[in-house]
C-alpha cells in the first residue's frame, strides 16, 4: 500500500505540471513539442527567417524534457533528434545540390545535437531535477558548438549565435563576445521563458517574478545597449578604395574545365578594368578563379599569373588578390604526410592547396585554406583510400594541405586577411588575421556549387558577423551567388544579384584597432568546455554515491 500510495503521489505531482496519464495523448503530445521546436528553429535561421523566433525555439524541448525527467513516459533521445533533424534538414537541405552525402550530414549533426541534450537531462536528474537546473544546457551546448570548430566533421553553420546576422544592431556586442554571446543569449532567454512556464504551472509566485523580471533584463538590455553602439559608431581608419569582381562562372560547367581557364581570367581582367582609378589599391576575385594548377617552385610558368603581373604592371599601385589551385613537393622525410600525393612513376611526393594569392609588381604571396571544407578537402585518416578524391564534388580535390595558421598578406602599406569560403564561418580564426595586423578582410568563395538556393545567400551572411567581431571592412568575392561590401558596424553597402557577372567598386575604411574580442577569441566557450568537465564529473560522482546507498538499503533492512 506505501509503495501505491507513492506512486498515485507522483502521479498527481506530474499531472499538476501538465502530464497526462494517459499514453496515448502524451505520445501525440510529445511529438508535436518536438515538431515544434524544429519549426521554430528553422523559420528563426537567416535569411528568410525571423530572428526572434530563436528566444522560443528550444521552449517546447525544455518542456518536454521536464516532463520526462518527473516520471513521464517518453524517448527523449529520439524526440530531440527528430527536433533537430527537423532543423538540419529545413535550413541546409541545398547542401543536396551539391552532393547527396548531405543525408549522412543531417543525420549525424541531429544525432550530435540529440546526444548533446540527452546527456544534458540526465545531468540534471541527477544534480538538480528543478527549473533552476534547466541553466545545465548551457555550458553543454556551448561547449558543442565549440567543438564543431574543432573537429574533423567541422560544421558551425547552426550554431545558434549566428543567427542574429539578419538584426546586426542587436549584437554589436559581438566585438567583445563573438558568436558565442548570441549562443549564450538564446539559451538563456529559452530557459527563462521555460522557467516561467513551469513556475506559473507550479502557482509559485515568488521564482515567477522573479524569473519575468530577469528575463526583461536579458532580453532588453543587449538590444538597448547594442542600438545604442550601433546608432553611434562610424567606420574608423583610413580611406582605400577596392574593387570586387564576381566573374559569374558555373563550377559544374566551366570553372574546372582547361578550355576555360584562360577566358575565367580574362572576365575578371575585363570587369575590373573600367573601374580602376590611381586610387584603386585592391581588387579582389573569388575562390578558385585560377584552375591551371601553379607549381610554387615555378610560377613563372603560370600563364594566369604572368596574365594578371602584365595588368598590374599597368597599374602599379594595386594588388590582385585571386584565389587558386596551387602544388609544391613536399619535402624530403615528410612523405608519410596524411595529405601528401604521390606522383605515378617516381619517387617523389606533392601538396596540393586551395590558395589565396596576391599579386602585385613586386613579388607573389598567398595563403593556403586552413580551415578545410570536410568530405570535400579534408578526407578523415582513416579513408585514406579516397584521400586523393573529393568524395562529393565529384572533383578530384581530396585532402589539402593547409597553413597550421592564418597567415596575412602586405602591400602598399595595409595588411590583409583573405579567409577563403568555409573559412568565413569561423569567428575566432578570421580574428586571427586582424590579431596579426590585418586592416581589411577579403572573403573569396565559390557558391556556385549550391545552385540559387538559400545556402549562398546564408554563406555572405557569416561575412556580416566577422566584420562586427572584428570591427573591420569585409570585401566578398563570390564565384556565382553573392559579393559585396559590408562596413565595420555589418551593414552590407553593395551587393551584386545571383547569376549576374558583375565588378562594383567601393572606398573602405582600413581598421587597425584590435577588439576585444579578436584578442581573446572564443573565451566564452572554453569556459563552458570548463564548466562541461565539472558537470560531468559532478553527475557521475553523484550516481556512484545513489548506487552505493541503493546498495546498502536492503542490507539494512535485513539486519534490522
Amino acid at each position: 500500500m506505501a509503495k501505491k500510495k507513492t506512486h498515485d503521489k507522483a502521479v498527481l505531482r506530474d499531472t499538476g505540471r501538465g502530464v497526462s496519464t494517459s499514453s496515448t495523448p502524451a505520445k501525440t503530445y510529445n511529438i508535436l513539442m518536438a515538431l515544434l521546436t524544429g519549426g521554430l528553429l528553422t523559420a528563426a535561421w537567416p535569411t528568410w527567417g525571423i530572428a526572434p523566433l530563436v528566444f522560443i525555439g528550444l521552449v517546447p524541448l525544455l518542456m518536454l524534457e521536464d516532463r520526462i525527467a518527473h516520471g513521464e513516459k517518453g524517448k527523449l533521445f529520439w524526440l530531440s533528434f527528430l527536433a533537430f533533424l527537423i532543423w538540419n534538414v529545413a535550413t541546409t537541405w541545398w547542401i543536396w545540390n551539391a552532393t547527396p552525402a548531405a543525408t549522412l550530414a543531417w543525420i549525424l549533426n541531429a544525432i550530435f545535437m540529440a546526444t548533446v541534450f540527452n546527456v544534458f537531462h540526465l545531468t540534471k536528474k541527477k544534480v538538480c531535477n528543478k527549473p533552476l537546473g534547466n541553466l545545465f544546457l548551457i555550458p553543454y551546448w556551448m561547449a558543442f558548438e565549440y567543438l564543431t570548430y574543432l573537429w574533423a566533421a567541422k560544421w558551425p553553420w547552426l550554431n545558434l549565435g549566428g543567427v542574429f546576422s539578419s538584426t546586426v544592431s542587436w549584437v554589436q556586442w559581438y566585438e567583445y563576445t563573438g558568436v558565442a554571446g548570441g549562443t549564450l543569449w538564446v539559451l538563456l532567454v529559452n530557459i527563462l521563458i521555460a522557467n516561467i512556464i513551469q513556475y506559473f504551472k507550479e502557482k509559485e509566485a515568488k521564482p515567477l517574478l522573479i524569473n519575468i523580471g530577469v528575463e526583461l533584463l536579458v532580453v532588453m538590455l543587449p538590444i538597448l545597449a547594442s542600438k545604442s553602439v550601433y546608432k553611434h559608431y562610424e567606420d574608423q581608419g583610413d580611406d582605400t578604395e577596392v574593387i570586387v569582381v564576381q566573374q559569374n562562372c558555373d563550377p559544374w560547367n566551366e570553372q574546372f574545365d582547361s578550355k576555360f581557364y584562360d577566358q575565367v581570367i580574362q572576365n575578371n581582367i575585363n570587369l575590373s578594368l573600367p573601374l580602376v582609378t590611381q586610387k584603386t589599391r585592391f581588387i579582389v576575385s573569388s575562390e578558385s578563379a585560377i584552375q591551371e594548377g601553379i607549381w610554387l617552385h615555378e610560377t613563372q610558368n603560370a600563364k594566369a599569373l604572368n596574365t594578371l603581373h602584365e595588368y598590374v604592371k599597368r597599374f602599379p599601385q594595386l594588388a590582385f588578390v585571386i584565389g587558386g589551385t596551387t602544388y609544391e613537393f613536399v619535402p624530403q622525410g615528410m612523405e608519410d604526410d596524411f595529405p601528401a600525393r604521390h606522383i605515378e612513376g617516381t619517387n617523389r611526393y606533392y601538396y596540393c592547396h586551395n590558395s589565396a594569392l596576391l599579386i602585385d609588381t613586386a613579388r607573389l604571396q598567398l595563403h593556403n585554406k586552413s580551415q578545410l571544407t570536410p568530405a570535400v578537402e579534408a578526407i578523415p585518416e582513416w579513408m585514406g583510400f579516397l584521400k586523393n578524391y573529393s568524395i562529393t564534388m565529384g572533383i578530384a580535390r581530396g585532402t589539402l594541405k593547409g597553413d597550421p595558421e592564418a597567415k596575412v598578406m602586405t602591400f602598399g602599406g595595409h595588411k590583409v586577411g583573405v579567409p577563403i569560403c568555409y573559412e568565413s564561418a569561423f569567428g575566432e580564426y578570421v580574428s586571427t588575421f586582424c590579431k596579426k595586423g590585418a586592416d581589411l578582410l577579403f572573403v573569396i568563395t565559390n557558391d556556385g556549387w549550391w545552385g540559387d538556393t538559400p545556402g549562398y545567400r546564408q554563406h555572405f551572411e557569416f561575412s556580416k558577423l566577422r566584420a562586427i567581431e572584428n570591427r573591420r571592412c569585409v570585401a566578398r568575392s563570390a564565384n556565382t551567388g553573392r559579393s559585396g561590401f559590408i562596413n565595420q558596424r555589418g551593414d552590407v553597402l553593395q551587393q551584386t544579384q545571383y547569376w549576374v557577372p558583375d565588378a562594383i567598386k567601393a572606398t573602405m575604411k582600413a581598421n587597425t584597432k584590435v577588439t576585444f574580442y579578436a584578442q581573446h577569441g572564443d573565451y566564452l566557450s572554453r569556459i563552458a568546455v570548463y564548466l562541461t568537465f565539472v558537470l560531468l564529473i559532478t553527475w557521475i560522482a553523484m550516481s556512484i554515491i545513489r548506487w552505493n546507498q541503493a546498495g546498502e538499503r536492503p542490507a539494512k533492512r535485513k539486519k534490522k
